[in-house]
C-alpha cells in the first residue's frame, strides 16, 4: 500500500540515498558531493520548522520518494511564494507517484495560504518539463549557463503555479 505523510528527520538514511542517486550521476542537482544522512536530517528539520512542508511517499514501509517546499527568498513580502522540489527513487518514476506527491503538497500549501510555488528545473529534463506542464505550472524563463557539472554548462528553466 502506498501512503504519503510528513517526514520526519528518522527518515533522512532513505532520502539521502534517493537524492545522492541524482547528485552522482546527473545535472538534475547542483549539489557536487553526496549528502549525509546527518545533513540531510538537518535540511528536514529546517523545512518542517519554517512551518512548510516536506512529505515522503512510502510503499509497505520503504520511501521511494519525497517533496518539500522551501520559502523561495528570505524577504518579508516573499513569503506567499515557495520553490518546490521533489525527487523519486530511480527504480521507480514513470508510476504517477511523482504526481501524487506534488498534489498532496500543493493541497497543503493552498490550506496554509501560499500564492505561488516555483520550480526549476535543470535542462535536459523531459520528465520534469512534463510532469510541470502535468500539474498546470507555466513557464516563466530560464537561466543559461547558470551551472557547471561534469564538465558542462547547464541551463536551468523557471516554472511558476498559482495556487489561489
Amino acid at each position: 500500500m502506498t501512503t504519503i505523510r510528513s517526514a520526519h528527520p528518522a527518515d533522512a538514511a532513505a532520502i539521502a540515498a534517493i537524492y545522492n542517486y541524482y547528485v552522482a550521476t546527473t545535472t538534475i542537482t547542483f549539489e557536487e558531493s553526496e549528502v549525509s544522512a546527518e545533513e540531510m536530517a538537518s535540511r528536514v528539520t529546517k523545512v518542517i520548522s519554517s512551518k512548510l512542508p516536506w512529505l515522503v511517499l512510502e510503499e509497505d514501509g520503504k520511501v521511494l520518494g519525497y517533496a518539500y517546499a522551501s520559502k523561495w527568498k528570505e524577504r518579508s513580502a516573499y513569503r506567499f511564494s515557495v520553490e518546490s522540489s521533489i525527487y523519486l527513487h530511480r527504480d521507480v518514476r514513470g508510476k504517477g507517484y511523482a504526481r501524487k506527491l506534488y498534489q498532496h503538497l500543493f493541497n497543503l500549501l493552498r490550506q496554509s495560504g501560499v500564492h505561488l510555488v516555483i520550480g526549476g528545473v535543470a535542462l535536459p529534463n523531459e520528465a520534469s518539463v512534463g510532469l510541470h506542464e502535468k500539474m498546470g505550472f507555466q513557464p516563466v524563463g530560464a537561466f543559461k549557463e547558470v551551472g557547471r557539472k561534469f564538465g558542462r554548462w547547464v541551463d536551468v528553466s523557471y516554472w511558476q503555479l498559482r495556487l489561489e
